[in-house]
C-alpha cells in the first residue's frame, strides 16, 4: 500500500505512515492497527464537514471519498485484548472481531450524518486457515481465499428512515468482482460509467438477480515471484472453475464447493472451454524480477561468486507446482512463527531443511541469514548469504542483505563492491541504495553516503530510514542542529520508528536535556524492545543519574536480551554497573 508504488495518485491526503521494517520480505510486515487508522479517517472526514464551501460552489459540505485500508487480519494472528481471550484458539477470528470493533465509530459517524454516504466494504482475499494445506493466502486460489465479502450500503441521510422491511437488505448470489466496484460508485454518484471501464454497476436490480454466467479471471503469483514456483492463473465461469498449473485443476463448484474432486481430464470438452476462456483474457505474467546486469555479474564473478540468477523457466514442471511444494510453504510459516516465539534454533533447522529441498529459494536464505544475525551469529549470517550467492541465487534482495551485513561487520569495501554496480541501475530498489550509503559511511566516505541517502529520499520521500541515516551522518560530524532536523522529519514520516526516537534522545543529551533524552529512549524501547542501543542509553543514563530503582530492571533486561556477539563490552559494563547499585530494598 506504499505511495511509492503509485497508489497515492488522485488523493489529496494519502497517509501511509504504517512504519518500515528492516527485515526480509514476509518475515515482519510493518502494520498500523485499525484502532490507529480509523481515528485518522474520522478526523479527516470531520474536517471536511466543518470546511466552508469555495466561492461559487453549492452550499453545504463538499462530497468526499475515503479509502480506509485495514491490515489487521493477517498472520501472525495476535488479536488485542479483550479479543485475544474471547477468541482463544481462534486468533484469526479475534483479529477480524477487533477490526470490526475499530470500524464501529466510523460507521456510527456516517450513520448519524444528515447526508447519505455510500459505504462499500470488501476484502482483497480470504484466508485458507489450513484448507488444502495452505496456512494463510497467496499460494493457491481456492474459494477459501477467492470468496470475499462485498457489502454495498447507503447509510445516513434519508437512509436513516429505512423501514423494517428493507433494513435487512438484499443478498445476491450473482457473481460480483472487484472490477464492478468502480462502475457501481460512478452510477451511485450520478456520473456516466466510461464505456471502456471493465466491470458493471451492481446498483441495478437486474444485475444483482441475474443468472447469466459471468467469467472472472484470477491469479496467485506470490509463489512465482517470491519462491520461483509455477505461476497460477485461472477462470470462473458460472459454477465451473479452471486453474492453470503444471498439474491443472477443474472443479464443479455447484456439486463440490469445497473443491475436493479435481475433474480435469474427465471431460475434455469442458477442459478446453475453460482453458480457452482463460486465454481470452490475454493476461501477461508479472514482469520478470531483475537479475543482475552484465557489469554486476562480472563484479560478482571477480569477487569469487558464481554469476547468474535462476532464469524464468520456459516451462514449469510438476515439481514446480505449488501443490507439490505446499509443505515447504508451511515450513516457512512455521519458521517465522518459531523465531517470533523465541525459538531461533527451531527456525534455523526449518530453513536449512527448506534450502536442502529448494536450493534456489532466495527467501529461505534471506530469512535464515536474518535469524542468524538477530541472534548474534554475524559470521553465520554472512556464510548463509555467501552460500546463496555462490549457488547462483543472486537476486537484488540477497546481494543487498549480504552487503548490509558486510558493512555492519567491518567490511565496507566488500559491501561497496557488491552493491555499487546494482546502484547504477536507475530502477534500483531503495533498500539497495540504503545499504550502499551505510557502506560508504562505514568506509569514511561521508560525501558519497550523503549523496546516496539523498537519492533514496528522491525515490521514496516518505521513508524515515534515509532521514535517520542522514541524521546519524550529521551527528557524527558534529552538526547537532542539522541532525535534530533529520530525526524530527524521520519521526514525522514514521512516528513508530524506534531508531528515530533513540537518535533524538542522543541529540537531547548532547544539548544538556537529560529528561528529554530519557523520554525519547523510553519511547524507543517501548516501540522496539530489541533496540539495544536505546536500552543501553536509557538504563545507564538513569543509573548514573541517581535513579537506581528505575534503572535496575532496564539493566537486567539488557543483560538478559542483548546479543553477546554485538554487545560483549557493553554487557560487561552493565554487569559491573549493576553490582555498584545500592541493594534492592527487601
Amino acid at each position: 500500500m506504499h505511495s511509492r508504488f503509485g497508489l497515492n495518485i488522485g488523493f489529496d491526503v494519502y497517509d501511509d505512515r504504517f512504519g518500515e521494517t528492516r527485515a526480509p520480505t514476509e518475515f515482519v510486515m510493518p502494520e498500523r492497527p485499525a484502532s490507529a487508522v480509523v481515528p485518522l479517517a474520522r478526523e479527516w472526514i470531520g474536517a471536511r464537514a466543518d470546511a466552508q464551501p469555495a466561492r461559487g460552489a453549492p452550499r453545504g459540505p463538499a462530497p468526499w471519498f475515503v479509502w480506509v485500508h485495514l491490515f489487521d487480519p493477517h498472520a501472525p494472528y495476535r488479536p488485542p485484548a479483550p479479543f485475544d481471550a474471547e477468541y482463544a484458539g481462534r486468533p484469526y477470528y479475534g483479529e477480524v472481531a477487533a477490526t470490526d470493533a475499530a470500524l464501529a465509530p466510523l460507521l456510527d459517524d456516517v450513520r448519524a450524518s444528515s447526508r447519505p454516504t455510500l459505504v462499500i466494504v470488501t476484502g482483497d482475499h480470504g484466508e485458507s486457515l489450513g484448507e488444502h494445506g495452505e496456512a494463510t493466502h497467496g499460494l493457491f486460489a481456492y474459494e477459501s481465499t477467492l470468496r470475499i465479502p462485498l457489502i454495498v450500503a447507503e447509510v445516513g441521510g434519508d437512509a436513516r428512515r429505512t423501514t423494517e422491511a428493507t433494513a435487512a437488505g438484499e443478498l445476491s448470489h450473482a457473481a460480483a468482482r472487484h472490477v464492478d466496484i468502480l462502475p457501481t460508485i460512478f452510477e451511485a454518484i450520478g456520473q456516466p460509467v466510461p464505456p471502456n471501464l471493465p466491470g458493471r454497476s451492481l446498483l441495478r436490480a437486474a444485475e444483482r438477480r441475474s443468472t447469466e454466467a459471468t467469467t472472472s479471471y484470477f491469479e496467485a503469483m506470490a509463489g512465482m515471484l517470491n519462491r520461483g514456483w509455477a505461476p497460477l492463473s485461472g477462470v470462473l465461469a458460472a459454477r465451473g472453475k479452471y486453474i492453470d498449473l503444471p498439474i491443472a485443476e477443474r472443479y464443479d463448484l455447484a456439486a463440490d464447493p469445497a473443491e475436493t474432486q479435481n475433474l480435469f481430464g474427465h471431460a475434455a470438452e469442458q477442459d478446453r472451454t475453460l482453458a480457452a476462456a482463460l486465454r481470452d483474457f490475454h493476461a501477461p505474467l508479472p514482469g520478470e524480477r531483475r537479475g543482475e546486469t552484465h557489469d554486476t555479474a562480472a563484479q560478482l564473478q571477480a569477487l569469487g561468486y558464481v554469476s547468474g540468477s535462476a532464469p524464468v523457466k520456459a516451462k514449469y514442471t510438476d515439481a514446480d507446482d505449488p501443490k507439490r511444494l505446499v509443505d515447504i510453504d508451511a515450513a516457512v510459516h512455521a519458521a517465522v512463527e518459531a523465531f517470533s516465539s523465541g525459538r531461533a534454533a527451531d527456525a534455523v533447522r526449518l530453513y536449512e531443511q527448506v534450502i536442502a529441498r529448494r536450493p534456489d529459494m532466495a527467501i529461505a536464505y534471506r530469512h535464515l541469514a536474518f535469524v542468524e544475525w538477530e541472534r548474534g551469529n554475524a559470521s553465520g549470517a554472512l556464510a548463509v548469504l555467501e552460500r546463496a550467492v555462490s549457488a547462483g541465487v543472486t537476486s537484488e534482495g540477497v546481494v543487498t542483505q549480504l552487503a548490509e551485513y558486510l558493512a555492519e561487520s567491518g567490511q565496507p569495501a566488500r559491501s561497496i563492491a557488491l552493491v555499487e554496480p546494482i546502484a547504477a541501475n536507475t530502477a534500483v530498489d531503495p533498500d539497495t541504495l540504503n545499504a550502499l550509503g551505510i557502506a560508504y559511511a562505514r568506509a569514511g566516505r561521508a560525501a558519497d553516503a550523503t549523496r546516496t541517502f539523498e537519492r533514496v529520499l528522491q525515490v521514496n520521500p516518505e521513508s524515515s530510514i534515509p532521514l535517520e541515516n542522514l541524521g546519524i551522518l550529521a551527528l557524527e560530524h558534529g552538526r547537532v542542529d542539522q541532525a535534530r532536523g533529520y530525526f524530527e522529519r524521520a519521526v514525522q514520516a514514521d512516528p513508530r520508528s524506534s531508531r528515530a526516537h533513540a537518535d533524538l534522545g542522543v541529540v537531547a543529551l548532547k544539548g544538556g536535556d537529560r529528561e528529554a533524552a530519557i523520554a525519547e529512549w523510553r519511547q524507543a524501547v517501548q516501540l522496539d524492545p530489541t533496540n539495544y542501543d536505546a536500552l543501553y542509553n536509557l538504563a545507564t543514563t538513569m543509573a548514573r543519574g541517581g535513579r537506581a530503582s528505575e534503572a535496575r530492571p532496564l539493566l537486567e533486561q539488557f543483560l538478559r536480551t542483548a546479543p553477546r556477539a554485538f554487545y560483549a563490552r557493553d554487557l560487561a559494563e552493565i554487569a559491573s554497573l549493576l553490582k555498584s547499585l545500592p541493594e534492592k530494598p527487601r
